[in-house]
């Protein structure tokens, strides 16, 4: 059957059950039961053994890039990997969206046992409503499959649209130094001046020069309406100012520090400062008769943001902690104290009502949720890095974050599933400073490199549907 000198060099690794094996076939002159080996499938369960596949290494920077350069996505995936479960185990799927909510359900669940392979003799055949002179190589419903409605994927540029020199931008974490308008107009401190920059124009005029002062900007914030900004500085008092007459038409004291935090309700302008003060003012009467005075936090107030339907005021501060307040007492009403380092980055949700996002400094890097009607903490994500900003997307349920130490970075996350939609880098320096265009689709960016780089990461706004009601008083000239 073999040579001798092959059979003797197989024997060498074989073991004494094998060598009877070998004697038996070289001695019997008719086939055998012996004459082929067939593997025992009892066990196998192909359709669980698909679905329980290992899949730790799809996230590998390898098959990252390959997705990336091939521009293969996860639905892409999961639509071959239905086409698959359809031609070879018959699972008769049809659509992807379906497969991929029941995936997660079902996907360890054992199937029913049923034969593999099946030997029969030719009967009447019954092709469930399939043409059986069809030219496509796939079944009915794979074709069906593939005909399946897809959403449009989105696709976020990695390169700014436009970037600004922005000389003397300071790199300092704790400031707010830039800010757009609903009028599509941008405030930018740099040193001791007030620039703004008009989106549609790009024109640029000088608000305000301090240095007579020898101060500089340390915060700039627009009111809802567009037409006033207020500048705080580093010597603590605030100056509110109209744009369209270029005057300035009032000044507030109060602060023994730097303001580096300002955030607007209608008239009302709240300032957080270093001297770990809150003051809230009505701008159209005068100071005194309107103030109101904050203490809660023990180091600087580095943020502050006004939920989305002016109720309440969320605060951040170096002492790590994050404060919520309403209009009627002048102590917090909730008090999250889980950040490990300084909580600048605030931000409301415009979607899910009383979801707060703030994110921590250089010791903390996460980004934490927390649903303020009930005072609960919620997600967290590590993001690797010192949170600088966040912003959430008007129309979509997405925010953004920028991020200093050490990766200087852009993410664009989905929520609630907080996968990152997109990455941008560009920056040298940490990106200190945030704002959302008035359309909700761009934001722009600025670092202590001293640029500003504008960038598209969030989706256009939905077309709304025509209000016909008549009590929509908008709805026709009469």
């Amino acid at each position: 059957m073999f040579s001798p000198e092959y059979e003797k060099r197989i024997l060498k690794h074989c073991s004494p059950v094998a060598r009877n094996l070998f004697d038996n076939l070289e001695s019997s002159t008719t086939p055998t039961s012996l004459d082929r080996f067939i593997p025992c499938r009892a066990n196998n369960n192909w359709q669980t053994n698909f679905a329980s596949i290992n899949k730790s290494n799809d996230n590998s920077p390898q098959t990252s890039k390959k997705q990336r350069d091939c521009g293969e996505t996860a639905r892409d995936s999961l639509a071959y990997s239905c086409l698959l479960k359809n031609e070879l185990l018959g699972t008769a799927i049809d659509d992807v969206k379906t497969a991929g909510e029941e995936r997660n359900e079902n996907a360890y669940t054992p199937a029913a046992k049923r034969s593999l392979f099946k030997y029969q003799s030719p009967t009447k055949q019954d092709y469930n409503g399939e043409c059986p002179y069809s030219l496509s190589p796939v079944s009915a419903k794979s074709q069906k499959l593939l005909r399946s409605p897809r959403k449009a994927t989105r696709k976020i540029s990695r390169i700014p649209f436009k970037v600004l020199d922005a000389p003397e931008l300071q790199d300092d974490f704790y400031l707010n130094l830039v800010d757009w308008s609903s009028q599509n107009v941008l405030a930018v401190g740099l040193g001791s001046c007030v620039y703004l920059w008009s989106a549609c124009t790009s024109q640029v005029t000088r608000l305000c020069d301090l240095s007579p002062d020898a101060n500089t900007v340390t915060s700039v914030s627009w009111n809802e309406r567009g037409n006033t900004v207020a500048v705080g500085t580093h010597h603590g008092y605030v100056t509110v100012w109209d744009v369209a007459a270029n005057k300035q038409i009032n000044k507030l004291n109060g602060h023994s520090a730097r303001v580096g935090a300002l955030a607007w309700n209608s008239d009302i302008l709240s300032s957080g400062s270093r001297d770990r003060w809150i003051i809230q003012r009505d701008t159209r009467t005068p100071q005194l008769q309107s103030e109101r005075r904050l203490a809660g936090h023990r180091q600087e107030v580095c943020g502050l943001k006004w939920s989305p339907d002016n109720q309440y005021l969320a605060s951040g501060g170096n002492d790590n902690r994050l404060y919520v307040w309403n209009q009627h007492s002048v102590n917090p009403v909730q008090s999250y104290t889980e950040h490990m380092a300084a909580v600048k980055a605030i931000a409301w949700s415009p979607h899910h009502h009383g979801l707060l996002a703030s994110g921590g400094g250089t010791a903390d890097r996460c980004i934490r949720f927390w649903n303020t009607l009930t005072g609960q903490p919620m997600q967290c994500v590590d993001t690797g890095s010192q949170v600088c900003n966040l912003a959430w997307s008007k129309h979509s349920s997405e925010l953004v974050s920028t991020h200093g130490y050490s990766q200087n970075q852009i993410l664009v996350w989905k929520y609630p599933s907080l996968t990152q939609v997109a990455k941008l880098t560009g920056h040298s320096y940490r990106v200190l400073y945030l704002a959302l265009s008035p359309d909700g689709e761009a934001i722009v960016t600025g670092a202590g490199d001293e640029t500003l780089r504008f960038w598209n990461v969030f989706s256009k706004a939905r077309s709304q549907k025509e209000n016909k009601s008549v009590l929509n008083l908008f709805a026709n000239i009469r």
